[in-house]
């Protein structure tokens, strides 16, 4: 029993797993070089996966396109939408003129409501 004794390890410091009876998946290692900076990266994934035709660069952000036997391939075209703005899903319920009409309403009611507003206030200091 002394033999397994925790006594002085720190917490996370070790593991107390082994590695026996563990078979690591078979790995390969896979290219990317960036356009705009030319900067190489290195990435490692599993054999059987299939990697990413672009990956962001680490250096600069921009996209980094997949390298298979030294030759950079050609991104696949995909039909993936473009992001939407708040403001393009806005224009899908809503014309120019209806948002100009409703802008204007809600700036003269918060004009009025300030206008209130200040009134009630001068009408506390002058009392």
């Amino acid at each position: 029993m002394a033999d397994r004794s925790l006594r002085g390890i720190r917490l996370g410091a070790q593991s107390l797993q082994s590695e026996e009876g563990v078979v690591f998946m078979e790995r390969r290692e896979t290219t990317y070089k960036c356009d705009a900076c030319k900067h190489v990266t290195t990435l490692m994934f599993a054999s059987d996966a299939e990697p990413p035709q672009t990956w962001e660069c680490r250096s600069c952000g921009a996209a980094a396109v997949l390298r298979v036997d030294g030759e950079t391939i050609t991104p696949e075209a995909t039909d993936e939408k473009a992001a939407r703005t708040h403001w393009d899903m806005l224009l899908e319920r809503r014309t120019r003129a209806e948002l100009e009409e409703l802008l204007e309403e809600r700036l003269a009611f918060i004009r009025a409501r300030r206008g209130a507003g200040e009134e009630s206030n001068r009408d506390k200091i002058g009392a």
